[in-house]
C-alpha cells in the first residue's frame, strides 16, 4: 500500500502533488461540494483554517460529485465558486470520487484507517438521508459530502467526522486542538 504522503494527487489548477507538502501537519481531509445543504460549511472550514494554520492545521478540500451531482462544476467553476462565495484560502484539490467502485486511492486508505465517523450527539442526518431513500452501500463508506478525516502530524488517520459535524462543532474542535497540543 502506497503511504498516505505518495499518493499521486492533482491540485484544482491540475498541477501533479501529493501530501508530502503537508508531512508534520495536522491535515482535516474534506470531501467537499459547492450544491449542497451543507456547502455552507466552507465558511467554518476557512475560519477553522485561519484560526488553527498558526498552529499547524491544513484544511484540504476535494470537490466530489459522488452524492446528488452537488459538484457539477469545472474546477475552475468550483474555485471561482470558494474564492467569490466563502474566500476559501485553504487548498483545493481536482475532483474525486470517494465511492465504492471507482474510490481514489486516498479515500481508500482514509477508509481502511477510519472505517466508522463519529456523529455529533443527537445526529440525525443518516437517518434524514434514509428518508430520501439514500442509504450507505457499505457501514464504512463515505455517507455524504462534508465528511472529515483527521490525519495527525505523524501520518496517522485520527479522527472521521459525519457530514453534519460542522467545523466549529465541540466535537471536531476538540480533536483537531489535542492533535495540534501533540506539536
Amino acid at each position: 500500500m502506497t503511504a498516505l504522503y505518495d499518493i499521486p494527487l492533482q491540485t484544482i489548477d491540475g498541477a501533479a502533488a501529493t501530501l508530502a507538502a503537508y508531512r508534520g501537519k495536522v491535515l482535516l481531509i474534506v470531501n467537499v461540494a459547492s450544491a449542497c445543504g451543507l456547502t455552507p460549511q466552507y465558511a467554518g472550514l476557512e475560519a477553522a483554517y485561519e484560526k488553527y494554520r498558526g498552529q499547524g492545521l491544513e484544511v484540504l478540500g476535494f470537490p466530489c460529485n459522488d452524492f446528488g451531482a452537488q459538484e457539477p462544476g469545472t474546477h475552475e467553476e468550483i474555485k471561482r465558486f470558494c474564492d467569490t462565495r466563502f474566500k476559501v484560502q485553504f487548498p483545493l484539490f481536482a475532483k474525486l470520487s470517494v465511492k465504492t467502485g471507482s474510490r481514489h486511492p486516498l479515500y481508500q486508505q482514509l477508509i481502511t484507517a477510519q472505517p466508522q465517523a463519529q456523529y455529533k450527539p443527537g445526529s440525525d442526518f443518516r437517518e434524514k438521508l434514509a428518508g430520501y431513500g439514500i442509504k450507505q452501500e457499505n457501514p464504512s463508506d463515505v455517507l455524504w459530502n462534508f465528511e472529515k478525516f483527521l490525519i495527525s502530524r505523524s501520518g496517522a488517520v485520527v479522527g472521521r467526522f459525519a457530514p453534519d459535524t460542522a467545523p466549529d462543532e465541540p466535537l471536531l474542535v476538540q480533536a483537531i486542538e489535542a492533535e495540534l497540543a501533540k506539536g
